[in-house]
């Protein structure tokens, strides 16, 4: 059977995993892109939301393409 205190993180642990700030975290929940929950005075998140954010946070390869210079522009101009 499975541990239900395993399924909650709290919000510096979830920040821990993402690698974000606890400030940038409560920021992607208020914006709704990361459920949590508050329970008393603390917030907790589930830990397969926190896993289901990592993975709709993957990069697509050729999606960043206008962070780097274009190596055969610069030869073109000469």
């Amino acid at each position: 059977m499975v541990d239900p205190t395993a399924l909650w993180v709290s919000s510096k642990e979830a920040a821990h995993q993402i690698g974000v700030t606890q400030r940038t975290l409560y920021r992607f929940i208020d914006e709704g892109r990361v459920p949590a929950y508050r329970i008393g005075r603390v917030i907790r998140l589930k830990q397969p939301d926190v896993a289901a954010f990592i993975e709709q946070s993957r990069v697509q390869p050729g999606t960043l393409k206008h962070l780097y210079p274009d190596a055969t522009t610069t030869d073109d101009a000469t």
